[in-house]
């Protein structure tokens, strides 16, 4: 199972200059778990950039994947978690979300470079 950060889907949706690095992520979405954290942000981002109409779009992709709710048991790994790698509180539920469900985490969030189980792409190419 693999979770990509709100960073991936952003530049999957925008074909960003990373969109290559996450384009096979995002065939295979039976392997991949959303939290609501990233739909959160996600839906966020879209709807203030590209307007509602695209953001209830793109919340529509997410749902193709297995939708991970917070719960008690993230919610205080999450914790932790913060507290270890300082961490904001999404981040740390983003996290948490892919530590408990046995993910990777797919991310170009600087934040979550060299933890472990996170598969990170640089933002600057060259």
């Amino acid at each position: 199972m693999i979770l990509i950060d709100t960073c991936g889907w952003i530049e999957w949706l925008t074909n960003g200059k990373l969109s290559g690095r996450y384009e096979n992520y995002f065939d295979q979405f039976e392997l991949m778990i959303v939290p609501t954290s990233v739909q959160f942000e996600l839906y966020k981002w879209v709807a203030r950039v590209y307007g509602v109409q695209h953001a209830l779009e793109s919340i529509a992709l997410t749902e193709q994947a297995s939708v991970i709710p917070l719960s008690t048991s993230i919610a205080l790994s999450a914790a932790d978690y913060s507290a270890e790698y300082k961490l904001s509180f999404a981040d740390a539920i983003i996290y948490a979300t892919a530590r408990f469900e046995n993910s990777s985490l797919i991310t170009s969030d600087d934040h979550f470079k060299g933890l472990p189980d996170v598969t990170y792409y640089a933002k600057t190419v060259g």
